[in-house]
């Protein structure tokens, strides 16, 4: 079972929240997934996904194919 959180949510959840100039859907320059929640929740993609201190994350290696026509 689920409960809400002692404190409030770590990036905004809905576009009305977010900061004026601010766009609420981004693209990750290093994974390429989509992020929702503005430059907030980017960095909060940032810190939970692209972490070096964790065992976990995106372990995914970019490959370059060379095709010659």
């Amino acid at each position: 079972m689920s409960r809400a959180a002692d404190r409030p949510h770590p990036h905004p959840l809905t576009p009305a929240e977010l900061p004026d100039g601010d766009a609420w859907f981004h693209g990750c320059p290093d994974c390429h997934l989509p992020i929702q929640g503005g430059g907030a929740g980017l960095a909060a993609h940032r810190r939970t996904v692209h972490n070096p201190r964790r065992d976990y994350g995106d372990r995914r290696i970019p490959i370059t194919i060379r095709l010659d026509f």
